[in-house]
């Protein structure tokens, strides 16, 4: 059956709760909309601003207006969404296992929480654990099919507004919050060197949960060396660096799967794939490094790459939509998901919803 085709005439919502969301689910709504379906979107929560919507993308505002247009399926970028909404659960992540905390069994970027119906996974090295916990469970479904978010990565794009024609390499930094993890204090010094030497092109992107403090500190660095770049996504950032230097965050993954080179500071999974450094002094002698792209460094890489992504047809978006009709047209067999009650009144009580 052409599951793709299957589309036409049906309902998805993109549930989301952070502004990166959006550009991890367009590409998927791209895809929805070509084929004949409709799309709407839910932004739950005052971290998400409702005014990076575009003009064509629609909106629903509560959770009464959710069960009157009654979606098919609902994608969320997270593990944890309500499971009083209509039609199955679809889970697509919002960002790769960054290890920043201990994930041995069902944590973290690997948590269970009795919600969705079918997880898509990213590759290998994601996939073999959530198939474990299926077998375990028998209330939910695993399909490897990609990352969406990573579909324009890997298609040509018309323009690039960090392209530049500067014959300078471009270093592009990124931080998450973490004050445990964070470069932020603890390269700032470094980094305002770096504004000032004018070697690099340098472009800072920080998570949007980084303390103001730190976000102002930087964005006062700003001059014709140094950029701060505020944005819902990040790929374009990713395409027009050479390198990246990082802690222990996602975005830095995303950024290998170019087969580009990371520098990172006391990451916490400091592996061949990587050039780790633990002292500020070390960093822009691995920088330079990292410019000259070290065969082994590479290879390295690439092997890692296999595991984590291998979908490099940016092609994603449309296997997790095939994924998802086929499930919706299948008999699938599953368990009931379990009634955690807890969790159920806790969800209603952020949305504010005490109905159906």
């Amino acid at each position: 059956m052409n599951y793709l085709s299957a589309t036409k005439n049906k309902k998805y919502l993109m549930y989301i709760s952070q502004n990166y969301s959006y550009a991890i689910l367009r590409p998927l709504q791209a895809q929805i909309l070509a084929h004949g379906g409709e799309v709407r979107w839910f932004l739950q929560g005052n971290d998400v601003n409702p005014l990076f919507l575009k003009a064509e993308e629609q909106q629903l505002s509560s959770i009464k207006e959710i069960h009157e247009w009654c979606p098919d399926a609902t994608f969320a970028p997270a593990n944890l969404i309500p499971t009083f909404f209509p039609g199955i659960k679809v889970a697509v992540f919002h960002g790769f296992d960054a290890h920043k905390r201990d994930t041995t069994g069902e944590k973290g970027h690997f948590a269970i929480r009795g919600c969705f119906d079918l997880y898509c996974t990213q590759g290998p090295n994601t996939t073999e654990r959530f198939e474990e916990s299926a077998r375990k469970h028998g209330y939910f479904k695993v399909v490897e099919t990609g990352w969406p978010t990573l579909d324009p990565l890997f298609n040509e794009a018309t323009s690039n507004p960090y392209a530049s024609n500067d014959p300078r390499p471009t270093l592009l930094i990124c931080s998450t919050f973490s004050h445990r993890l964070t470069l932020a204090p603890r390269l700032y010094e470094q980094i305002k060197h770096f504004s000032e030497q004018g070697k690099w092109r340098i472009l800072v992107q920080f998570h949007p949960k980084m303390p103001l403090e730190w976000v102002i500190k930087y964005k006062e660095l700003s001059n014709q060396n140094l950029t701060f770049v505020e944005t819902d996504n990040v790929l374009p950032l990713l395409k027009a660096a050479d390198v990246m230097l990082c802690d222990t965050s996602s975005v830095m993954q995303m950024f290998l799967l170019q087969k580009k080179p990371v520098v990172t500071f006391r990451t916490r999974q400091p592996l061949l794939h990587l050039l780790n450094v633990t002292e500020a002094t070390e960093v822009e002698k691995s920088i330079d490094l990292a410019l000259t792209y070290p065969k082994e460094l590479i290879s390295a890489i690439t092997r890692y790459s296999q595991e984590l992504h291998p979908y490099t047809d940016g092609q994603s978006s449309m296997r997790v939509l095939k994924a998802t009709n086929e499930f919706l047209l299948s008999e699938n067999n599953l368990k009931s998901k379990p009634f955690n009650l807890i969790r159920q009144l806790k969800m209603r009580k952020k949305l504010n919803f005490w109905g159906w």
